[in-house]
């Protein structure tokens, strides 16, 4: 099933009943499965047994606070969207909060509009780290294969007299199983992911998510020309025609080819087969 036609998972953290009832009924109105929980210890064990899109909690907690749980679940998960809510706004813990890596901050009493706007940004931008995700593990899964390919052919080396293979010559058993390394190469580029940031050499490039997801998806789906709508669907997360797709998706391209232009890069590693979408070039293969 894909992922944008599941149900978004929301878990409600305050020591409040009535604010948790309240906010919880405001999501599930619009078709979001919600738990609740009534202190951040509680928060910790639910999160143990099932995954959540977005923890929305109050941060003036008896026991763990919103922000020691914000730590918590950034430690153990770095990728979770983590909302904060506060009935005693400060400047200070804003930007804390934001430092530490909160999705967002919304004042109680929040309205029921703004805290759906903020938890819809907040499953938009989980289902797009999960994208990434999976779109990693398909391009780790392509350098296997491309390995294992090597191997295999390596030990396809027979001796001329009795057809066995060479004493020495490597076999698809002594393999790797894993990837050697978290980063990867593509053509002339080393992708660092979770970095948001490839390089040419030893010039680094930084990328925002959108050129990065981009980028990794071409990559992932190399060998073939991949549509705008198609890009825009599983890059940004929504659908649009073919049309507005192409005005969507064609700045950030010409900003990545911008960007690998300045390190020299004379070759576009993206080229753009006109009336049909995009695909990754030779050097990037």
């Amino acid at each position: 099933m894909d992922s944008n036609n599941e149900t978004a998972r929301v878990l409600v953290v305050d020591d409040e009943g009535a604010i948790r009832y309240s906010v919880s009924k405001t999501l599930q109105r619009i078709g979001y499965e919600v738990d609740e929980a009534a202190s951040g210890e509680e928060a910790l064990d639910m999160m143990g047994k099932r995954e959540y899109d977005v923890i929305l909690t109050d941060i003036r907690m008896p026991g763990l606070t919103g922000v020691e749980l914000l730590k918590r679940i950034k430690d153990v998960s770095p990728d979770g969207i983590v909302i904060l809510m506060t009935g005693y706004a400060s400047l200070g813990t804003a930007v804390e909060s934001l430092r530490l890596g909160a999705h967002d901050y919304l004042i109680k009493p929040s309205s029921s509009q703004d805290i759906r706007q903020s938890v819809a940004r907040g499953i938009e931008r989980s289902r797009n780290l999960k994208r990434r995700r999976a779109l990693l593990d398909a391009i780790r899964s392509n350098v296997f294969e491309l390995t294992r390919a090597d191997v295999d052919n390596a030990s396809a080396v027979y001796n001329e007299d009795d057809e066995l293979p060479i004493a020495g010559t490597p076999s698809y058993e002594s393999a790797p199983t894993e990837p050697m390394t978290s980063n990867m190469t593509l053509g002339p580029l080393t992708i660092y992911p979770g970095r948001y940031q490839i390089s040419v050499g030893d010039q680094p490039i930084d990328l925002t998510p959108t050129e990065f997801d981009l980028l990794l998806y071409l990559a992932a789906h190399r060998g073939r020309v991949v549509s705008c709508h198609e890009l825009v669907r599983e890059v940004r997360g929504y659908a649009v025609d073919e049309a507005e797709a192409r005005e969507v998706i064609r700045p950030h391209v010409s900003n990545l080819r911008r960007k690998l232009k300045q390190t020299g890069q004379d070759a576009d590693l993206i080229v753009n087969v006109r009336g049909i979408g995009y695909r990754l070039s030779e050097q990037g293969q």
